[in-house]
């Protein structure tokens, strides 16, 4: 099958196109206002997740559905999903938000945590959605780590095995090895270190708290500086993999881009510095049901354009675009078709 992939419509300003401008304009922007109710779903291990539900949400129970999945460490306070949740809720969509566990507010349960191929949590509050609104057209969108855990999910399930019209998945390290390689080098290492200080100080707080399924000491803990050598000693032993390499091929949805079935939009920048300039060459032919889009540059889920003399988020307009095209497709869970 032919894999789709075209030009992406954003075009950077003067002056803001370089890679690392396009992914920290972003945070110089005000955070969109949003209000939200916070949901705790419990989950069938014991643990949690906080649902973020956009408010005020639309009255009648066949409104369409819009959930997002973050990033990284990320949450209902990047600036991404209040321009994303912001745009769908505009749109008249009931807009969510998972946390990963322990992104909310409060510490997960587990000593577990969340890692990127972990789509257990995505799967069992997509089937909660379709109990609840089970006349609804769904539609997920993921970013970064999101973004692959959701493309894993959907080829994991196939066709009919999520209550969803479509998928939309940002920027995403869809080969992870090649993104711990990217981020290891250069300037990318910022962002690294960064993500790394967050993720380092939940882990020393979960080893004060109680002993965890990782060989390792709180001083030991603080030297690991890269992504290879946190997720081999920490990511891996927390959740069942032997180790960093094992993890990022497992966890990758870039190797089942070919097992989609659902209709699935990738949008993806050249420049992003969180990933090899070319990614897609590394991977193998999607299916025919996925469309990916590529600019020559935007960073890393920044994509930002001026409009009007100011900063304007062009994810809003073509995710909103995506939107009204899915908004009246029938889901599999209520359509006639199922899979042979």
């Amino acid at each position: 099958m032919a894999r789709s992939i075209v030009p992406a419509t954003f075009c950077a300003a003067r002056g803001l196109g370089n890679r690392h401008v396009q992914t920290l304009l972003p945070r110089l922007r005000p955070l969109a206002a949003l209000e939200r109710d916070v949901e705790i779903l419990d989950l069938p291990d014991g643990d949690f997740v906080e649902l973020a539900w956009v408010r005020p949400a639309p009255l009648a129970d066949d409104a369409p559905l819009f959930v997002l999945f973050h990033g990284l460490e990320g949450s209902f306070d990047s600036p991404y999903a209040r321009d994303l949740l912001g745009m769908a809720s505009r749109l008249g969509w009931r807009a969510l938000l998972m946390h990963y566990r322990g992104c909310g507010q409060a510490p997960n349960r587990l000593p577990r945590a969340y890692h990127s191929g972990d789509t257990a949590d995505a799967y069992w509050l997509i089937g909660q959605l379709a109990l609840r609104y089970p006349r609804a057209t769904k539609v997920a969108a993921g970013v970064s780590l999101g973004g692959n855990m959701l493309a894993k999910l959907v080829a994991e399930q196939g066709g009919d095995g999520l209550d969803l019209a479509g998928a939309i998945v940002i920027s995403a390290p869809l080969d992870l090895a090649a993104s711990a390689d990217a981020l290891n080098s250069g300037f990318a290492r910022f962002y690294q270190r960064h993500l790394l200080k967050t993720l380092r100080a939940k882990i020393a707080a979960k080893m004060a708290s109680g002993p965890l399924p990782i060989n390792l000491a709180a001083s030991q803990l603080e030297r690991l500086d890269s992504f290879w050598a946190y997720d081999n000693e920490v990511t891996a032993p927390l959740h069942g993999f032997t180790s960093a390499s094992d993890y990022y091929h497992r966890a990758s949805a870039g190797r089942l881009l070919g097992d989609i079935e659902l209709p699935m939009l990738i949008l993806h920048a050249d420049d992003d510095p969180f990933m090899p300039s070319d990614l897609f060459s590394r991977l193998p032919m999607a299916s025919d049901a996925v469309r990916i889009e590529v600019a020559r540059q935007g960073g890393h889920a920044g994509f930002i354009e001026t409009r009007g003399g100011r900063l304007h988020p062009w994810l809003v307009d073509r995710v909103g675009r995506q939107l009204r095209d899915w908004a009246s497709l029938p889901t599999p869970a209520r359509s006639a078709t199922s899979r042979s």
